[in-house]
């Protein structure tokens, strides 16, 4: 009787700690799923990006005129955010130094030229990652509408 409680213990603590791991996967391997992700967004929205190697998309609609930022400027930027479904969750009129924000920004705001126009699309990786922040979920890929309105 004894030993018939020690087993069934057992199996609970092993029950228990099987649902307590949380299932993880590499930084590649969460790229890999967000890049998915984006090409499919991008196809089933009719839209043509560029990538980096990172993974970073982007689309330039408007270029602007003269040069870019670098990751040492300080930008304004007017900029809409969203999740890949389309809601929103952040706009505004902003500016900040770029070495302060998300990976993302800081690849893709320097393709950017004064007053240029785009959107950028970013994979979790180079985002708020596998925690999320706020009302963005974790590994979640980001949609920005940008216009970098100045910078120095």
């Amino acid at each position: 009787m004894k030993k018939g409680i020690i087993i069934v213990f057992g199996f609970l603590l092993l029950g228990f700690a099987s649902c307590n791991k949380e299932e993880s996967v590499s930084t590649s391997e969460q790229l890999a799923i967000d890049v998915e992700k984006i090409e499919k967004y991008l196809s089933d929205n009719g839209l043509t990006a560029q990538k980096t190697a990172s993974g970073l998309h982007y689309i330039i609609t408007e270029p602007g005129t003269g040069t870019s930022p670098n990751i040492n400027s300080t930008v304004t930027v007017k900029y809409v955010g969203r999740l890949l479904d389309g809601t929103e969750f952040d706009r505004g009129t902003a500016t900040f130094a770029l070495q302060t924000v998300i990976e993302g920004w800081q690849e893709g705001i320097p393709l950017f030229k004064l007053q240029g126009k785009g959107k950028l699309i970013i994979p979790s990786t180079l985002g708020y990652g596998s925690s999320g922040t706020g009302d963005i979920p974790a590994n979640s890929v980001l949609v920005f509408d940008i216009y970098l309105i100045s910078f120095n």
